[in-house]
């Protein structure tokens, strides 16, 4: 078989044992998914082990961790770790709604650009370049600003919106790369349409390209969600890691001490964010055999 000729149903079966062999071996895949499983176990279980509501005022305000509030209270006693399981919940959905719909839109403009080049190629370039220099997270500003109620999916669907551009030009690049393969070819000569021949044909060889670029817009759209949490323009009709630590510097928290407010939600963020960097290393060592450790 050559380079260029298409991969048989047996071939693939073969590489994906191949990548699942690595994929169980390699350190930095597993303890970033790992840290991220345990993280989102947490926030799905976690509010079923709460009998109080997150923002629920409580009689022990400033109390430290302790056997009754395991993560202490606010200064208004508030139970952090209601707070903090909720939180991950509503870290988690921005992540998903917003990588979700930025890899969507990322894939239709990349592999339509990519395989049907010419006038379409040039239109959808050219939106792609006006949507990528226009300061997203300006606009983000100013959108929550005027909205008058803020919910998480909202919140998702407009970083979903701005966040799309580099993804569309990464597959689109790696779309023109296969588009001139033979079996694509052979796809075209057979009389396949172009979403059959983008479906079939050129993204299943592109599945761990895709993957890996949806966990990259995952955690970006966590980041961005916690950075518009952070200045107060985070969601109103819900509790996140991000409003956990705006409400904490708001109410000086550092100031008097009172550690166990800002540094569950920071340490969070971080840990989410960094295990699924981590994971993506991971991912690259598994489907590029140049990179594999042995």
């Amino acid at each position: 078989m050559t380079a260029l000729q298409e991969v048989t149903p047996q071939e693939r079966e073969g590489v994906r044992r191949e990548a699942l062999y690595f994929a169980v071996r390699n350190g930095k895949l597993l303890t970033g998914f790992g840290v991220v499983a345990v993280l989102l176990v947490l926030g799905l279980v976690g509010p079923l082990f709460t009998d109080v509501p997150p923002n629920q005022y409580g009689p022990r305000p400033m109390s430290p961790p302790s056997a009754e509030h395991w993560f202490g209270t606010t200064t208004f006693g508030q139970d952090i770790f209601a707070q903090f399981v909720h939180g991950l919940r509503s870290t988690f959905a921005v992540g998903a709604i917003g990588g979700g719909i930025a890899a969507v839109i990322g894939m239709l403009v990349g592999f339509t650009a990519g395989y049907r080049g010419g006038v379409v190629d040039e239109v959808l370039n050219m939106l792609t370049n006006v949507v990528l220099v226009i300061p997203a997270l300006a606009v983000l500003l100013i959108v929550n600003a005027y909205l008058g109620i803020r919910s998480v999916a909202v919140q998702g669907l407009f970083i979903g919106l701005t966040q799309w551009p580099w993804a569309a030009r990464a597959i689109r690049a790696q779309t023109f790369t296969l588009r001139s393969r033979e079996f694509v070819d052979l796809a075209r000569m057979s009389g396949a349409g172009t979403w059959r021949i983008i479906t079939r044909e050129i993204a299943p060889n592109m599945s761990s390209y895709l993957f890996m670029t949806f966990i990259l817009l995952f955690g970006g759209s966590i980041l961005i969600a916690s950075s518009l949490d952070f200045i107060g323009l985070g969601p109103t009709d819900a509790v996140s890691l991000g409003l956990m630590l705006q409400n904490a510097t708001q109410w000086s928290a550092l100031q008097l001490g009172m550690w166990w407010w800002f540094v569950p939600p920071g340490a969070a963020i971080t840990a989410v964010v960094g295990a699924l960097y981590v994971a993506n290393v991971g991912l690259d060592e598994v489907f590029n055999p140049k990179l594999r450790e042995l």
